[in-house]
């Protein structure tokens, strides 16, 4: 079960890897593109969809003292990188 902000490493995919849900502490990022079909296979890509989506809203309005918006996180530092070649 995809458990929304709980972890900065669950991966829930859709229909293969048309489309990703991304978890992480501060953001969950959906990405991808799903084609949802008027048969079995769209109504159960539909299903997974909608569990997700409102796993993340629940999370939201549990959360008692929710900003109005987070602070974007920074860059990581620039440094020199080592060429794989």
């Amino acid at each position: 079960m995809f458990n929304a902000y709980s972890n900065d490493a669950d991966v829930l995919n859709i229909q293969g890897d048309a489309l990703s849900v991304t978890n992480g502490t501060t953001r969950v990022i959906i990405n991808g593109t799903l084609e949802l079909t008027k048969d079995k296979r769209g109504l159960k890509a539909a299903l997974a969809l909608k569990q997700a989506v409102d796993n993340v809203v629940a999370a939201l309005q549990a959360q008692a003292d929710l900003p109005e918006r987070i602070k974007d996180e920074p860059d990581a530092k620039p440094g020199i990188v080592d060429n794989p070649f």
